[in-house]
């Protein structure tokens, strides 16, 4: 059943969240994981119409949204990383994972998730200029300023010793002007629909800022 729900987390942007979560327990499932999948079910039964609108001429504007739920798994107290890229303002990637560390404060969870959103986006930008395309300050928006503080600090503090290679990463690519970090409202970050479970309302509002629409 998770198998499935994988498959179409490809398409379905708004279950990545808790298909992914849900993932986390396949070795060893109890019933209470089973009712919750059988939720996401329903919830695709009553959704069917829904999906990414993807229209023509929209342009090559890249950008990028990296949130992180601290501590978020309640067994290992690792953080949840999440991210989606917009490229023509139109959603074209996006991802949910677990850390693979603990991490010891908000600021270092922020900062691995927004290495990680780097590189994508770098990636992407090496896909792009293969086309002709050569996209420099790309903005990548995030709801932390702490992030933000460290990334243009020319002083390594002692405090942020343990994350050393990431944050070389991406003060390198901050200096260069490759990537410039923005400060965005949580209210309006949108990344944040790969982070955490919310309410009915704030999911229906995130999703239709990713660009889902009922395509019938």
């Amino acid at each position: 059943m998770i198998g499935s729900m994988l498959y179409l987390t490809s398409s379905r942007p708004d279950i990545t969240f808790a298909t992914c979560l849900c993932a986390r327990y396949q070795a060893n499932p109890k019933e209470s994981h089973i009712l919750v999948v059988k939720r996401i079910f329903r919830y695709l039964e009553g959704t069917k119409n829904l999906g990414l609108w993807y229209p023509k001429n929209s342009g090559f504007d890249l950008m990028a949204y990296t949130d992180s739920d601290y501590r978020g798994c309640k067994l290992h107290r690792k953080s949840t990383s999440g991210s989606c890229q917009f490229l023509g303002g139109k959603l074209v990637r996006w991802t949910s994972k677990k850390q693979n560390c603990v991490s010891t404060s908000m600021a270092e969870a922020e900062y691995v998730v927004a290495a990680s959103c780097c590189s994508q986006v770098l990636w992407m930008r090496t896909q792009l200029k293969d086309y002709g395309f050569d996209i420099n300050k790309i903005p990548i928006l995030c709801d932390s300023k702490s992030v933000i503080s460290i990334s243009v600090n020319l002083v390594q503090h002692s405090k942020i010793k343990h994350i050393d290679i990431r944050y070389h990463f991406l003060k390198h690519h901050v200096e260069q002007g490759t990537i410039e970090m923005y400060f965005v409202s949580t209210d309006y970050q949108l990344a944040d629909l790969f982070t955490k479970s919310l309410d009915e309302k704030r999911f229906s509002f995130l999703v239709g800022k990713l660009g889902m629409l009922n395509l019938i």
